[in-house]
């Protein structure tokens, strides 16, 4: 609304930093131009990104400066912001919110325009005094950046050389990321760079010599950019929401992640209110930020938002800086890129589920495979069947929280302290006695003739099925392994992928009418001579295995990744004789609310030190033959999660400390320019954030042993 002119405005005026620099003469002249307005607190003045065709000058109350969501600074009766719409920016760099009630003297350009006409001397007095202020701020801004940087670190040259694909070039130092990269490539959405193949925002400038590429969706970290965003975006848009609740994100499934709520939280009112503001932030492209703090600044601002698991952790950090991303209110620690803005997150949502919430990361940041569920469908199961959740799981939760640990930083502070000994012992107990409890589960049943144990790569199944065996013969049981490789069919009959390569790990590459009529026959009582395949030769040697006799106390052992899949046995044997366990390590430690490690990262780990020291495999290798295994784990494993009787979490809180002591040349030896050397970059940035543990800690019977050596169980 209009207001009338008070008396003390032209004091308010020559306060100005640059009216000030005016004769009162001219400033009488600029008095004569300029309306009044005034607006309630809480009203946005002006919105970054909007249209700007006037200048405004505070000359009563409060208002805020913010920029991609933030709060920059205060501005106080006397301040100015706007100018540049005089001279022909259309666009506001900022949003400027009355933080009380404030009334303002606005210039418009149109009246800038008449005064230039009417009197060019004193419009030109202006404009020199609006570009000696805005020459002022440049100075000081660049001084406070030079001073936050360091001489050292501000580029020596002014241009510098890439290489792009097969062409090299030269482009000024500072040019940004995207204006080097397409915004897509072969149609999937480019989320990221990498600068000599270390991942970087599209927002990162080159500063030196460089190979570049873009990083899309259709890549594994490609999507790990993506889901990273998203969840990001979720907990941003739920604390504008909720300020009170404090959020945390679970474990990544492959569509969706789950996000833990603090008691008391309302659900439905959070997910109606926090979908609109995401949805909002989408539409408008809301800006992420990637900045550097102190670790002090860092632990202050992490701690005062609820986010102790992050603050713990800043106590060990190595650097003097903290890479932090940020989108709007929500700060946390910088892992890895994340996109620019929020309008690259197309499809990503909020839904709850099971009593609790889930960003869906959409067809985007979901990896597209033939059979894949959609994310309610995976909720679902995850709700029934929980991969991540479940008893197990929230039982280990407690004896860790009971013990402290229950990020990575409480985690480190611990064995710090010198609680090693009694964390490892504490944790293989519980491992103990889960398996026990597994055991007396299966005698309970009665008549149980048939284990079948199915789990991804490198989750500890071989450690596993020994001590259930251990566990199992206590009980008066006679148990019998019984290797589902040795029932490949001949390579000439093993059937193609969809690359036109081997599929060994389809269900249709075994031997299934051998495999089912021996284990009728076992049984049924009979002796059975098994088959042996042999890998080197590819083929398969009927007789050439064990002899095995069941007994009347006899139970089969089988492993495979299709132990869940009922196509395996048909009905050879009967359900009620039939006992499936899943297992894979589940429990992970949070860094802080966004960032936690990964269980798939684990068996990586898992795999790169066991097959890198017992199978000469290089880590690059294995890191290529990743995303083939983890297809099979999607494809082949997880859709019969419904099957299993027990899921078993191999997980164990101490193992990346001790895999570091391995893991950490492996990933070394990846050459920079490998495909590989990305993930394998994460990786070893992500063990460092572990204390080292060292390996004659394990005891002999630890599922740790089967990727280290020096198993007490014979392999």
């Amino acid at each position: 609304m209009v207001s009338d002119r008070e008396p003390l405005d032209l004091d308010v005026l020559s306060s100005n930093r640059a009216l000030g620099r005016l004769t009162d003469e001219d400033r009488l002249a600029v008095w004569d131009i300029l309306d009044q307005l005034a607006f309630p607190r809480g009203t946005v003045i002006v919105r970054q990104g909007d249209e700007g065709d006037a200048m405004y000058l505070l000359l009563e109350g409060e208002a805020m400066v913010e920029r991609d969501g933030l709060t920059l600074r205060p501005l106080v009766a006397g301040d100015h912001f706007g100018e540049l719409s005089l001279v022909g920016h259309a666009r506001r760099a900022a949003t400027i919110t009355a933080a009380r009630g404030v009334r303002l003297a606005r210039l418009t350009a149109a009246r800038y325009r008449e005064l230039v006409t009417r009197a060019p001397v004193v419009a030109g007095r202006l404009a020199e005094a609006l570009a000696f202020t805005l020459a002022a701020d440049l100075v000081a801004m660049t001084d406070r950046v030079g001073l936050l940087l360091g001489d050292r670190l501000l580029p020596r040259r002014t241009e510098v050389e890439i290489t792009l694909g097969q062409h090299t070039q030269l482009i000024a130092t500072g040019t940004r990321m995207e204006r080097l990269v397409p915004p897509d490539v072969d149609g999937d959405l480019v989320v990221a760079g990498l600068i000599d193949a270390r991942p970087v925002s599209l927002h990162a400038p080159v500063v030196s010599d460089a190979w570049i590429e873009a990083l899309t969706v259709s890549s594994t970290e490609g999507r790990e950019v993506f889901r990273r965003s998203a969840s990001l975006l979720a907990l941003s848009a739920i604390k504008r929401a909720a300020p009170g609740v404090v959020a945390r994100l679970g474990p990544s499934l492959e569509s969706a992640r789950p996000i833990e709520l603090g008691e008391g939280a309302q659900l439905s009112a959070i997910l109606d209110t926090a979908r609109k503001v995401m949805a909002r932030a989408i539409a408008s492209s809301e800006a992420f930020r990637e900045e550097t703090w102190t670790v002090e600044e860092a632990r202050d601002e992490l701690a005062s938002a609820g986010w102790e698991d992050a603050a713990v952790l800043l106590a060990t950090w190595r650097d003097a800086a903290v890479p932090l991303v940020a989108c709007g209110p929500v700060y946390a620690l910088r892992v890895g890129p994340v996109v620019p803005h929020a309008g690259l997150l197309t499809g990503v949502d909020l839904v709850a589920f099971d009593g609790r919430l889930a960003v869906t990361f959409g067809p985007l940041g979901t990896r597209a495979l033939p059979g894949l569920t959609g994310a309610q469908e995976e909720l679902a199961l995850e709700a029934r069947v929980p991969r991540f959740g479940g008893a197990m799981v929230a039982e280990q939760a407690r004896w860790q929280a009971g013990f402290g640990l229950t990020s990575v930083g409480e985690f480190n502070r611990a064995c710090i302290t010198g609680r090693v000994d009694e964390i490892i012992r504490v944790a293989e107990g519980f491992h103990e006695k889960r398996i026990g409890r597994l055991a007396d589960d299966i005698a309970a049943r009665g008549g149980v003739r048939a284990i079948a144990i199915a789990g991804p790569s490198s989750s500890g199944k071989t450690t596993f099925n020994k001590r259930l065996s251990t566990q199992l013969e206590v009980l008066g049981l006679r148990p019998h392994a019984l290797s589902l490789d040795d029932y490949y069919v001949d390579r000439a009959r093993t059937p193609r992928g969809e690359d036109g390569g081997l599929d060994f790990e389809a269900v249709e590459a075994l031997d299934l009418p051998q495999l089912r009529e021996d284990i009728r026959a076992l049984v049924a009582g009979a002796t059975v001579r098994t088959p042996r395949y042999d890998f080197k030769a590819g083929k398969s040697v009927p007789g050439g295995g064990a002899e095995l006799t069941l007994g009347a106390e006899g139970v089969l052992l089988l492993e495979g990744i299709h132990a869940l899949n009922p196509a395996l046995l048909g009905e050879v044997v009967p359900r009620e004789q039939l006992f499936r366990i899943f297992l894979h390590p589940a429990s992970t430690l949070p860094l802080d609310h966004l960032s936690r490690v990964s269980p798939h990262d684990v068996r990586l780990l898992r795999r790169i030190v066991r097959d890198r020291f017992r199978r000469a495999i290089t880590a690059a290798d294995n890191i290529e033959r990743w995303p083939s295994v983890r297809r099979g784990d999607l494809v082949h494993i997880y859709p019969f999660l419904g099957e299993a009787d027990a899921v078993f979490d191999t997980a164990l809180v101490y193992e990346l400390s001790v895999l570091k002591v391995y893991a950490e040349r492996y990933l070394l030896e990846v050459p920079r320019r490998h495909p590989a050397y990305v993930t394998a970059d994460r990786l070893r940035h992500l063990i460092d954030q572990f204390v080292t543990i060292y390996p004659e800690h394990v005891p002999p019977t630890s599922i740790v042993r089967e990727f280290i050596g020096g198993s007490g169980f014979e392999y």
